[in-house]
């Protein structure tokens, strides 16, 4: 079998060849292949965005090289097709987070389908580098804090008097710290930008949206606002918050023509922290983690996202969509 970037982790792994480079590989970093267990269904290019920098693009490029005689296979850099959809074709959208992850993915998706993206991220990087392997005008990099007013005002700037869709991807987690642990500082910080940031920015585009009697936004939530044992204190309060924020939305704007919904995810291949902080926590949450879905890449949840920003949702108001992997049943 010829290997790519494309071929999940499994197949590496049951390959005669592919096998032996990627477990010598972990070895050099001190793993085993028990380390991949959750993620055995994500390809390998999905560890450049989990590894958060320690699994660069060079690192995928070198493993499909040796699997393949020293030779980049064609499959490996054939285009794969594109969405037929011009689901957002003369639409503008604001995405939060564009610069990885879950946002990026989103982004790069409405792209694909038409769609004009102001992304938005605190770092410039990632946006900078999305805008410059996107069709020309299609993506506008905004470097913006979502904590600040000033920040707001760029982001509301940036996309002009028509706004079309608004998805609040950004956010940060609280390293599952149980509430006796929890500082103010941490409690803050998790709030500002989980909930304080999806806030503002929905209080910023209403308008737009009011004016023209239609508008989509989508928050992201998290399976810890259907739930009290998937992060930590702050981490969940301020995703329950964000769930009564879409509720609220939803019922006083409805009849306006705007739809405000939210997509709760399950464990999803990006590059937010989330690590556990706390023994205490550990001990409490360990045994529900080992429950959890298998890890799947950032792709999924745009698929979830992009249906209830699209008219494709049109009759969806107020939902809170478990895009989980059916860790929610459990």
């Amino acid at each position: 079998m010829t290997l790519t970037s494309k071929n999940t982790l499994q197949e590496w792994l049951d390959d005669a060849v592919g096998g032996p480079l990627l477990r010598g590989l972990l070895a050099q970093a001190g793993q085993s292949e028990d380390a991949l267990r959750p993620a055995r269904q994500l390809t390998l290019s999905a560890l450049v965005e989990l590894g958060g920098g320690a699994f660069p693009q060079e690192l995928v490029d070198t493993l499909v090289k040796q699997a393949n005689g020293g030779v980049i296979p064609p499959e490996e850099t054939a285009q794969t097709a594109l969405d037929a959809s011009t689901r957002f074709a003369g639409k503008t959208v604001i995405v939060t987070g564009a610069g990885s992850g879950i946002g990026r993915a989103t982004a790069r998706r409405i792209v694909r389908e038409g769609g004009k993206v102001i992304a938005v991220d605190v770092l410039p990087t990632g946006i900078d580098a999305l805008a410059s392997s996107s069709p020309e005008g299609s993506v506008v990099a905004v470097t913006a804090d979502i904590t600040s007013a000033e920040g707001i005002a760029s982001i509301i700037n940036a996309a002009g008097e028509t706004i079309d869709a608004l998805a609040n991807i950004a956010g940060i987690m609280d390293g599952m710290i149980p509430l006796h642990e929890t500082e103010d500082k941490l409690w803050r910080r998790v709030f500002s930008v989980n909930l304080d940031g999806t806030f503002a920015l929905s209080r910023a585009v209403l308008p737009a949206m009011l004016d023209a009697g239609r508008g989509a936004i989508v928050n992201v939530a998290s399976e810890a606002s259907l739930r009290g044992n998937a992060a930590g204190t702050a981490y969940t309060a301020s995703k329950h918050a964000v769930v009564g924020l879409t509720k609220s939305s939803a019922f006083l704007y409805g009849p306006s023509g705007i739809r405000t919904n939210a997509v709760a995810p399950g464990p999803t291949a990006t590059a937010i922290e989330a690590t556990m902080s706390s023994e205490f926590a550990r001990s409490r949450l360990d045994p529900f983690m080992a429950l959890l879905p298998p890890v799947v890449e950032a792709d999924r949840m745009a698929a979830s996202i992009t249906w209830l920003l699209s008219d494709d949702s049109t009759n969806v108001n107020g939902i809170v969509l478990a895009s989980d992997g059916g860790w929610s049943v459990q």
